[in-house]
């Protein structure tokens, strides 16, 4: 059996979380150690319904199966200011580049199926008539890209961006999709969650990683190395009366 060496800084957080969670049982603190000592950050993510060790992995994962973010080409056209530095959000026509912003425009979502549903350079059909499709955008700075400063533009030019797989909107890099990401599609979980739950799945590593773990000749050595400190005795105690 591997023996487990509980160092001050462990003993200090440990100390810590049995105080805030009386009555701590065992399991919940054996496995409140091995989060803390394998620095793990289990997420949700909730579309797949999966439990992920990371968000690492889990955007390792997304991009591998392309389901993060797609490489898009868009058109960028300068006219009459559609755009400018109070602009939040954008809808892009896809066809010529026009923009309607969310501050120069009454009502820019009624404003962007109009123009699509009547531009002549859209040449989608779906049952005859043109196809409503246009992007939408709250990254600053795509937004900025829309923003004539010169004034002396006349002609479209073309951008790559990113469009976000989950939400469809256009971003200016990788990065800014990855983020986005991270702010509005996961749920924090702690490793006491993770297995109370019964819900959601566990990606099959992060579920070998647990139960190589969640094993009962580890769980001892946990105890006995707890042992070495006084302070730790009564929850140690309680916890084999429980068992007894």
């Amino acid at each position: 059996m591997t023996k487990i060496v509980i160092s001050e800084e462990q003993k200090k957080t440990l100390e810590q979380f049995l105080d805030e969670n009386r009555p701590a049982e065992l399991i919940n603190t054996y496995l409140f150690y091995i989060e803390n000592k394998f620095n793990l950050q289990p997420v949700l993510f909730p579309k797949e319904k999966m439990i992920y060790q990371s968000t690492d992995d889990l955007i390792r994962h997304l991009e591998k199966e392309n389901n993060l973010w797609h490489e898009t080409e868009i058109k960028i056209g300068f006219g009459q200011a559609s755009v400018n530095e109070n602009t939040k959000k954008i809808y892009i026509c896809p066809f010529t580049g026009k923009v309607f912003g969310d501050n120069t425009h009454p009502n820019p979502q009624d404003a962007i199926y109009d123009w699509v549903s009547k531009c002549a350079e859209n040449t989608e059909r779906v049952g005859g008539l043109r196809v409503k499709r246009f992007f939408v955008s709250e990254d600053p700075e795509v937004i900025k890209s829309y923003i004539d400063k010169t004034k002396s533009k006349k002609e479209a030019i073309k951008k790559v961006v990113y469009s976000s797989v989950l939400s469809g909107k256009l971003f200016n890099s990788k990065e800014a999709v990855i983020e986005d990401f991270k702010n509005n599609y996961l749920k924090k979980l702690s490793l006491v969650e993770v297995q109370n739950q019964n819900k959601f799945q566990i990606e099959s590593h992060f579920l070998e990683f647990i139960q190589k773990y969640l094993v009962e000749d580890k769980i001892t050595s946990f105890i006995e190395a707890l042992a070495e400190y006084e302070v730790f005795m009564p929850y140690i105690e309680r916890w084999i009366e429980a068992e007894d």
